[in-house]
Order: structure tokens, then C-alpha cells, then sequence
């Protein structure tokens, strides 16, 4: 399977390293099977560091059979709170190797705000939230994964104007 990660650089050989803080699914390297995603997650980057540079990066994902994974149903209750867990520092996430889900539109991070802090209940959250159809996010969080799992193949630069 053909996989992408948006970026400023060019990532030849990607690592859990470098990854800042906890996203959805924790620390760890992400991936989308979408190069329009991969295109926006670029784009927002570039503008976040205000770089004048951006890429998608092209691996080759292989069968990921040996490892641990947790993958998320289309209910998104699960989802809901475990992107929860994972903000607030919680490690469970720890227990896999690779995390799969959908990715849900700009919105969320207010909604899961919202959930968070106890104004809204599960429920309502769960009906702002809309998922993009199509779009998804693979976190590699153990560094073994990625080395099994992912091979370079490309990086096409993004333009940034328009």
C-alpha cells in the first residue's frame, strides 16, 4: 500500500523521535493513504513554521501482520475517548505499534475540547463531529514499525501559493 506523510522536509528515513507532542493517537510518525490530506497537512505545517517549503513524502507501507495494532471501528466513541486520553499525557497508547482511524475535519479539536472539559456530554459530541469520508491517519509508534513497515520512495514538493 502506497502511503503519505505532508511535511517540510523530506523525510528518507522517518523516526518516533521526532514527534513533538501527542496528536490523535499519541506520539509517533504519521501516515495517510490520502496524498490530498498529506497535501493539507504540508500546507498547514509550512504555514505553522513558517517555512516557504513543503512536501509530500511517498512510502511503501508493507504487510504490518507481525505487529500490535489497534484499529478504530467507525463508531467513534472509542475514538473520541482515546484522542481524549492521549491529550491529556495518557501512555496506552504505548501498547501498539501502529494506531488506525479516521481523521476528523478541523472542527474537532473544539469538540473534543468541548467533550474534555465536561460541557458537552459523549453524545452530543460525537454527532458535531464529521469525519472526512476517505481520509484516515496511521500513527507508527514503535520505531520497529517503521523500520519493518515503511520504504521511501519519493517526495514531490507542494506549492504553498494559491
Amino acid at each position: 500500500m502506497i502511503v503519505y506523510h505532508g511535511s517540510t522536509e523530506i523525510v528518507k528515513l522517518p523516526d518516533v523521535l521526532h514527534s513533538l507532542r501527542p496528536l490523535d493517537f499519541g506520539k509517533g510518525f504519521y501516515v495517510t493513504s490520502n496524498h490530498e490530506q498529506a497535501e493539507r497537512w504540508a500546507k498547514r505545517k509550512a504555514d505553522l513554521e513558517q517555512k516557504k517549503r513543503a512536501f509530500v513524502n511517498v512510502y511503501e507501507m508493507l504487510d504490518d501482520a507481525e505487529f500490535k495494532i489497534k484499529t478504530f471501528p467507525e463508531d467513534l466513541q472509542e475514538w473520541l475517548d482515546f484522542v481524549c486520553d492521549c491529550r491529556d499525557g495518557k501512555t496506552d497508547y504505548l501498547k501498539f505499534d501502529l494506531v488506525k482511524g479516521k481523521v476528523a475535519n478541523d472542527k474537532v479539536f473544539r469538540v473534543v475540547d468541548l467533550y474534555h472539559t465536561g460541557i458537552w456530554d459523549k453524545e452530543r459530541a460525537i454527532r458535531e463531529i464529521r469525519v472526512y469520508p476517505g481520509y484516515d491517519q496511521i500513527a507508527f509508534i514503535s520505531q520497529a514499525a517503521i523500520d519493518k513497515l515503511l520504504r521511501f520512495q519519493s517526495a514531490n514538493e507542494v506549492r504553498l501559493d494559491g
